[in-house]
């Protein structure tokens, strides 16, 4: 039984990389791959959680500092877990904590792992990987 998908019954691939900026996996569930949509999910939340945990930062976005402001790319591109740690007043940055940059590095890392994920999510909905 093969759950090939035809060229009509694709996914909008602009739709699947949306939902998985908005929640990280959500791009493969919307591609039809919903194993590999939960691993995301669990896996880059558990990241963001655990680089907050560690007395990481949320960047804000400032152009004068481009370092920074990278970084704040970065983190943005995990979507709604990052406004939602935002709203809850997280990622204050505990800059004396011995955990710091381990909390960074988990932060951003997240961030740019999510942004190869909804890359990867478009590529099935538009056709280009074989499901």
């Amino acid at each position: 039984m093969s759950s090939e998908r035809g060229a009509s019954e694709r996914p909008n691939p602009v739709m699947a990389s949306a939902a998985g900026w908005l929640v990280p996996g959500a791009g493969h569930f919307v591609a039809g791959q919903s194993q590999k949509a939960l691993i995301f999910f669990v896996g880059l939340t558990f990241m963001n959680v655990t680089g907050l945990w560690l007395g990481g930062r949320l960047f804000p976005l400032q152009w004068a500092e481009p370092l920074v402001f990278l970084s704040a790319l970065a983190e943005w591109s995990l979507g709604l877990p990052r406004l939602a740690a935002l709203l809850g007043g997280f990622g204050q940055g505990d800059v004396v904590a011995a955990t710091y940059e381990y909390g960074n590095t988990f932060l951003i890392v997240s961030g740019l792992l999510n942004t190869l994920v909804i890359l990867d999510a478009y590529d099935l909905a538009a056709g280009r990987k074989p499901q």
